[in-house]
């Protein structure tokens, strides 16, 4: 495969300032990396906060993207797990030190010196990109490079939460039906479960999306469900979510905050917290998390519904997921 010297890609240099397009050169894979040629990478909300500067210790300037679905294109010195031409996927969590005391104890998650893609190591908002062979995936067959992309992070980050919430879990609740709801909804579905989906107040077109994918009942984020809830995950980053979900959930219930950033919880009294519910956080994932999404996902079959923008048109596929008005998830293609 021949690599060009330099590639396009929309950087990112300042909080609130949009991303330009600019020609920058291709890195060479180091030990241990290879380089990607960029096929598709899913816009997340996590991209919106970094833009937002809520996530505030970016490097910079950086190359936003983090759902990364491309096929390797070099292969840095020792790289033994991809061959050049293999499709691959890129995840949120790039590098991990593999030694301090969470790594040690299987928690890579929560690793003290970690690095993160389109945070901390430059992502795929551009034509290539480099990364650690060990954080890298095979894509299954079934998708579509752009299908694919959302798994990477709404679908691992929904996976990891839909793992947070127990077991013998019957009904679950999903709060901001988005990129990651509507994937792990159909997760939920396929095992049995009913899924209780919540939109913002008034969102007639998304109830009627969680519908079409098999939910039990859609509704409004301020309404209770008509059955008290075993379990709700929250991906949308409202922290007052937090009492809503707690007042929908039943004894020992247990509600999951699924997103890298929320606005503040606001106080509710202890009577909501009583008989046992739990309110916990999730922090990015782990390589475990990506092998089972991975491998159940053609099971379910996970179909994900995507809106495809072009590269240079980045800012736009921003203001769109911002929006709120798309089904399912937004992809840049280059």
């Amino acid at each position: 495969m021949s690599i060009p010297e330099t590639m396009r890609a929309m950087v990112f240099r300042q909080a609130k300032t949009p991303l330009v397009l600019e020609q920058v050169p291709v890195k060479q894979p180091g030990a241990g990396q290879v380089l990607v040629k960029v096929l598709a990478c899913g816009v997340c909300r996590t991209d919106l906060h970094i833009y937002d500067g809520e996530l505030d210790h970016p490097k910079l300037p950086l190359i936003i993207g983090h759902e990364i679905v491309g096929r390797v294109a070099g292969l840095g010195e020792g790289v033994t797990r991809f061959k050049e031409g293999q499709r691959i996927g890129v995840p949120w969590l790039g590098y991990t030190d593999g030694t301090c005391r969470y790594c040690r104890r299987g928690q890579e998650n929560l690793c003290e010196h970690p690095g993160f893609t389109g945070y901390t190591i430059d992502g795929g908002y551009a034509e290539y990109t480099v990364a650690d062979q060990r954080f890298c995936f095979p894509i299954p067959e079934l998708y579509a490079d752009a299908d694919a992309a959302p798994l990477l992070c709404a679908g691992l980050i929904g996976y990891r939460s839909y793992r947070m919430t127990g077991e013998g879990v019957e009904r679950l609740g999903v709060y901001g039906f988005g990129a990651a709801a509507h994937i792990i909804a159909q997760v939920a579905i396929h095992q049995g479960k009913q899924v209780y989906a919540f939109t913002a107040p008034g969102d007639i077109e998304k109830q009627a999306f969680a519908r079409r994918l098999g939910s039990a009942w859609a509704g409004s984020s301020d309404e209770l469900p008509p059955e008290k809830l075993d379990a709700a995950i929250i991906f949308a980053p409202v922290g007052a979510l937090v009492p809503a979900a707690l007042k929908a959930v039943d004894k020992g219930g247990v509600v999951v905050c699924g997103g890298i950033h929320m606005s503040n919880i606001p106080s509710f009294p202890y009577e909501l917290l009583w008989e046992e519910r739990v309110v916990r956080s999730v922090a990015n994932l782990t390589r475990r998390d990506g092998e089972e999404l991975l491998s159940l996902a053609p099971q379910v079959p996970v179909k994900t519904d995507v809106t495809i923008f072009q590269l240079e048109q980045a800012n736009q596929a921003l203001a769109a997921l911002r929006g709120g008005k798309i089904d399912g998830a937004v992809v840049l293609v280059p």
